[in-house]
């Protein structure tokens, strides 16, 4: 546990948007083994993910500036291990072309290259890789937290839960936007 009422609370919220993000990731991840039956909803599950994979960037981006930029609570509280420290941006940098490059697919098809789809499906083995060895490293550690948030009602709680739900709920109001939405990939996909 953090020492620092205001650093657990960071780490509170890190977690339940960890939690929530593995359980997307595992249903969109399972579309992947038939993508041409799946595509729909591996995309509308896409964009549900991206509220969510906002806040936990923007919640690790907090902890990674203020630990950064000498903020004494975060100093105390320690880094994460090497090993995570080194992988932090590597996950960042994939993520950002996972989500970048499908939404490019979606919206535009092959109006910019086929390249974008080589981007794609590299990006996600790469970033498979990566996310593995964080979750593998943090899974133990987020579900303490989300209990003990749920626990001890740490001042907060109410608007971590809050953010979160909040961003599935935008997420899901994204992905109902792109219903009526005639992507041009998929016409070129068969799908």
């Amino acid at each position: 546990m953090e020492h620092d009422p205001g650093v657990e609370a960071n780490s509170r919220l890190t977690a339940y948007a960890g939690i929530a993000l593995l359980v997307l990731l595992a249903v969109i991840s399972a579309t992947t083994f038939d993508l041409r039956r799946w595509l729909d909803v591996h995309v509308l599950i896409g964009f549900v993910l991206v509220p969510p994979v906002v806040l936990k960037l923007a919640s690790v981006g907090y902890r990674f500036a203020r630990y950064y930029t000498g903020e004494p609570r975060y100093r105390a509280a320690g880094p994460p291990q090497l090993s995570m420290r080194v992988l932090g941006p590597l996950l960042v940098f994939l993520t950002v072309v996972l989500f970048a490059s499908g939404i490019e697919l979606w919206l535009f098809g092959y109006r910019f290259g086929v390249v974008w789809v080589g981007i794609h499906r590299a990006g996600a083995y790469l970033w498979f890789v990566a996310v593995a060895i964080h979750v593998a490293n943090y899974l133990g550690r987020a579900g303490t937290l989300a209990i003990a948030d749920w626990r001890d009602h740490l001042r907060g709680s109410l608007t971590r839960r809050s953010l979160l739900v909040g961003s599935l709920a935008l997420g899901a109001a994204l992905a109902l936007a792109m219903i009526p939405f005639q992507s041009p990939f998929r016409a070129l996909s068969g799908s």
